[in-house]
């Protein structure tokens, strides 16, 4: 079933990465993350408000949110320190890069999130999944040649960089998913992470982007915003489910998540008829059988 609900989050994923890119395309990034971090907090509302005063009607259920006590509560803000930083990164770059080098960059993200899985949970892989992740490291370095074409060096360009960085982030906070999903409700952790994320974002926006917001990009309203939270928050949900399986290995769910290149991709060339597709496409061909070769290691 963990396996399942991985690829059914990864198709979520790069719906989110589509919508993400029309959102911030010539506009103001701080405001399009504070709305996706507003709006993601409302759609889970309604379960924290029900759990809260008729807990019967969901007690037992996926969508129960649980109280949980001021220890739980540190733990999930620090999840949401780690995720928004990844975000403040990924959003600006994604920004100012083509979606068609910044989804199969975040398609390499497991392999970072592979290291720590070996090293802190102890996860083993099989010949076929060993297989799935050389064929991921392949296809970076497939793609730094591609992106050379469109001008973009992967050792000067700062929005590379920011991308980078974001990865780490991202699988930093993916190692960190496990240890919460093996401890503490799914749900409760979704919901309470947003809300320290909508908060922190609306510092950052009052302090940081409000008072200068003349002197920068323009923030413009785009119905896209509500389709980043809508399919951000389908995605986490059943991701986080996805964990609560005991044999559910983060290695694996991590590098299936990823695949939501494949649906990024398709956006980048229909949405922004992105250039250069022919050795981008060889590079998703290798994460594609990357995937599948992941999937054979788990059967």
């Amino acid at each position: 079933m963990w396996l399942t609900l991985a690829f059914v989050s990864a198709f979520f994923l790069g719906c989110y990465d589509i919508s993400k890119k029309m959102s911030v395309n010539g506009n103001a990034v701080i405001p399009v993350l504070f709305l996706n971090t507003l709006f993601c907090t409302l759609l889970l509302s309604p379960l924290l408000l029900v759990s809260a005063l008729s807990p019967c009607l969901l007690s037992g259920s996926l969508f129960y949110i649980p109280s949980i006590n001021a220890e739980t509560h540190l733990y999930i803000f620090v999840k949401s320190v780690i995720v928004l930083l990844s975000w403040i990164f990924g959003y600006f770059a994604i920004k100012h890069l083509p979606l068609t080098i910044t989804g199969p960059i975040n398609a390499t993200r497991p392999v970072m999130t592979l290291a720590g899985a070996l090293l802190i949970f102890g996860e083993r892989l099989n010949p076929y999944q060993w297989a799935g992740v050389i064929l991921t490291i392949v296809s970076l370095f497939l793609l730094s040649a591609a992106g050379k074409k469109e001008g973009i060096n992967f050792v000067r360009n700062k929005w590379i960089l920011f991308l980078f960085l974001a990865a780490v982030l991202g699988a930093m906070s993916g190692l960190y998913d496990k240890y919460l999903m093996q401890r503490f409700s799914s749900t409760a952790v979704q919901f309470w992470f947003n809300f320290y994320q909508c908060l922190m974002m609306a510092a950052v926006m009052l302090v940081l982007w409000y008072p200068r917001r003349k002197k920068s990009t323009p923030f413009r309203w785009k119905w896209s915003i509500l389709l980043v939270s809508f399919f951000l928050t389908a995605a986490d949900f059943v991701y986080f489910y996805a964990l609560t399986d005991s044999e559910a290995m983060i290695s694996i769910v991590s590098m299936i998540r990823r695949g939501s290149v494949l649906v990024s991709f398709a956006g980048g060339v229909m949405f922004f008829h992105e250039k250069n597709l022919k050795g981008k496409a060889i590079d998703l061909v290798l994460i594609f059988i990357g995937m599948f070769f992941l999937y054979l290691g788990t059967k």
